[in-house]
């Protein structure tokens, strides 16, 4: 039997959200000489919608075309969301390869746990390819990224929370829900895996702790490194062991799939 592991990216490989996207979209608006700036609470209002371009997409009312004097036909603005979003993910991927975010506590431990364990890896993300593959190399190591079959940006055509993008990534790599377990960070995630039946373990992120994840099989504020990182369990209704961190062991006792 093959099992995987799938993570999200953003807030799951690394706490991107506060120190990456939002620094590299507001510094694209003001490149592009956009009249918008987005505060943090602002930011945590457009985490709701999934996948960058549908977010710059939501700049485009009536009222902010007008003040910024865009076009106003559809397709010129999908060409423009396009180029911003191009210049977006150029600054991101610039900010992780500088190291200013680094990865999270426990992913690099438990990647390499599954991967000897013959586990099969996936990220599955609404990001940019691009972002994905930055934030990946820099969580894990060059090398261990290279075990990573990854699904992003616009791999499907709807995003999370819908189920799509899980889904594809079950048929890619030739495993049953069954057999998978996921790594996510929101609720928009949780939601989605779920719609693909897929057991979650949720750690929350600095811009999701307060949301709500119902269903999730384990949610944690991270996956722990000790003895400096530890784990803290916020909601375990399986009741699994987890010794101050997240361990290949805790998966294997969550039940998946079809296995309750």
């Amino acid at each position: 039997m093959t099992r995987a592991l799938v993570f999200d990216c953003d807030g799951v490989l690394a706490d991107t959200e506060r120190d990456g996207h939002l620094p590299a979209f507001n510094q694209t608006f003001e490149h592009f000489d956009l009249p918008v700036r987005w505060s943090q609470d602002d930011y945590a209002e457009v985490l709701r919608i999934g996948g960058g371009k549908e977010r710059l997409a939501s700049l485009l009312t009536p009222e902010f075309v007008e003040r910024a004097g865009l076009p106003t036909d559809p397709e010129e603005q999908r060409a423009l969301v396009a180029e911003w979003h191009a210049e977006k993910t150029r600054r991101y991927t610039a900010m992780v390869r500088d190291g200013v975010m680094p990865g999270r506590p426990g992913i690099a431990r438990i990647v390499h746990e599954a991967h000897d364990a013959g586990w099969l890896l996936a990220v599955a993300s609404t990001s940019a390819e691009a972002s994905v593959r930055a934030v990946l190399e820099h969580a894990v190591g060059e090398d261990a990224a290279g075990w990573f079959a990854v699904f992003a940006g616009d791999v499907v055509p709807r995003k999370k929370p819908a189920p799509d993008v899980y889904e594809l990534a079950l048929r890619e790599l030739g495993v049953t829900a069954a057999d998978a377990v996921v790594v996510e960070d929101s609720a928009n995630g949780l939601r989605a895996a779920l719609g693909a039946g897929l057991t979650t373990v949720v750690t929350v992120s600095s811009y999701t702790a307060d949301e709500d994840f119902t269903g999730a099989a384990l949610v944690v504020d991270r996956l722990g490194d000790l003895p400096d990182e530890p784990a803290h369990v916020l909601a375990d209704p399986h009741h699994v062991a987890v010794p101050g961190q997240v361990t290949l062991d805790t998966l294997t006792q969550l039940p998946t799939g079809g296995r309750r």
